[in-house]
């Protein structure tokens, strides 16, 4: 066990003690894991005030050769390879007929180049025909300032991906969840050949039976969590899977883990996408919510990866930029450090008067951008 986990296995070790000896039940030992609102507020803190960066940084329209048709661009993930000082991006491409997932590489963060597909269209008839969403990896580290390197395990890399059976439109349902490999990080094929979660496999709860949505990968003590999103109708809500291999998973039985909140919340409809680190002494989900006029990137605190407190506002809103790139949905986050310059670079989905593309907020200025209000986007 490394060291900036024990304070969580110590905490963890404590309630199980108390449970054994009868002196706290289990209502207690739930509650005993819930956040309260101060300590919510003071560890979102350091994940607000942001930088604007005035563009997308990869466009609607990335003119990608030999996909020239892509004309909308979401679900950004960055890594970085053993070894090798690039930063790399995986995104996906919307041209029409459903989604292909492309990489693209960068020096510095910002301008994003060569281009090229990572893991295209499954066959016709298979459950990723309609596309595949890469951007679920196994890192070698899920500290929230470790460098985002891929791990490999058995010899390969691996992602989770989501992915849709059928062409003609924009996330058409039913979607599912596959798992990817890759000998050198930029070109993935499938790992199996069935969707790890289905709609149609029988532990699928009512919460989730319309659709199967993004992943998100975490290995921890030899375990390995899916954070996953689902619909029931208009609804998506924030579950969890687990797993001894990234081959075969289990639904946690108390699904959702951050179900939506009430009337009126910037996640009254949505609590989705999650991404999760561990901070210090705790873990953080970076999630979208929608509500209250469209998407918003919002944080969820944790002990023990299984119950969470949702700090209900929003770290950054929809319409932070002021020139409206996301005057409609700030979401679908990726969060790097940059040790260089001790930045944090948020890369979104921005969704405004220039399409949908991909975007990007910063914790400190950056070049020649130092004139970015301090606090864009961020609430009140």
């Amino acid at each position: 066990m490394t060291k900036k986990h024990q304070s969580n296995s110590i905490i963890l070790g404590s309630v199980l003690v108390f449970l054994a000896c009868g002196t706290m039940s289990a209502q207690d030992a739930e509650e005993s894991m819930i956040i309260d609102t101060n300590t919510v507020k003071q560890w979102s803190a350091p994940y607000r005030n942001w930088h604007y960066y005035p563009d997308h940084v990869i466009s609607g329209k990335p003119n990608i050769k030999g996909f020239e048709k892509v004309h909308k661009t979401d679900v950004p993930t960055v890594f970085q390879l053993p070894g090798d000082k690039k930063w790399y991006v995986t995104f996906i491409g919307f041209d029409g007929k459903g989604y292909q997932s492309f990489v693209a590489e960068s020096d510095d963060l910002i301008h994003w180049t060569n281009m090229r597909l990572a893991m295209g269209y499954g066959p016709k008839g298979s459950f990723d025909y309609g596309g595949v969403v890469l951007g679920a990896f196994l890192y070698e580290d899920y500290d929230i300032k470790a460098p985002r390197i891929l791990k490999k395990h058995k010899g390969k890399y691996f992602s989770l991906y989501g992915a849709y059976p059928r062409q003609g439109g924009y996330e058409l349902r039913p979607g599912y969840e596959g798992v990817a490999s890759s000998e050198d990080g930029a070109t993935w094929q499938r790992a199996k050949q069935e969707p790890i979660l289905s709609v149609h496999q029988t532990d699928c709860a009512t919460w989730e039976k319309d659709c199967i949505y993004q992943p998100w990968l975490l290995e921890y003590e030899g375990k390995f969590y899916n954070f996953y999103n689902a619909a029931n109708g208009s609804i998506e809500q924030m579950g969890l899977a687990l797993s001894d291999d990234i081959l075969e998973w289990r639904r946690y039985k108390q699904n959702p883990v951050i179900p939506n909140g009430p009337k009126g919340t910037y996640n009254e409809k949505f609590s989705s996408d999650g991404k999760v680190f561990w901070d210090k002494d705790h873990w953080v989900n970076f999630f979208f919510g929608v509500g209250r006029g469209g998407a918003h990137i919002m944080t969820a605190f944790s002990r023990d990866l299984y119950h969470w407190t949702v700090d209900p506002d929003p770290i950054y809103k929809r319409g932070g930029n002021p020139s409206g790139l996301d005057s409609q949905h700030a979401h679908k986050i990726s969060l790097v450090w940059n040790p260089e310059n001790e930045t944090y670079y948020m890369f979104y989905n921005a969704v405004g008067n220039k399409g949908r593309g991909i975007g990007l907020i910063t914790s400190k200025p950056i070049g020649q951008h130092k004139h970015n209000k301090p606090d864009a986007g961020d609430s009140k």
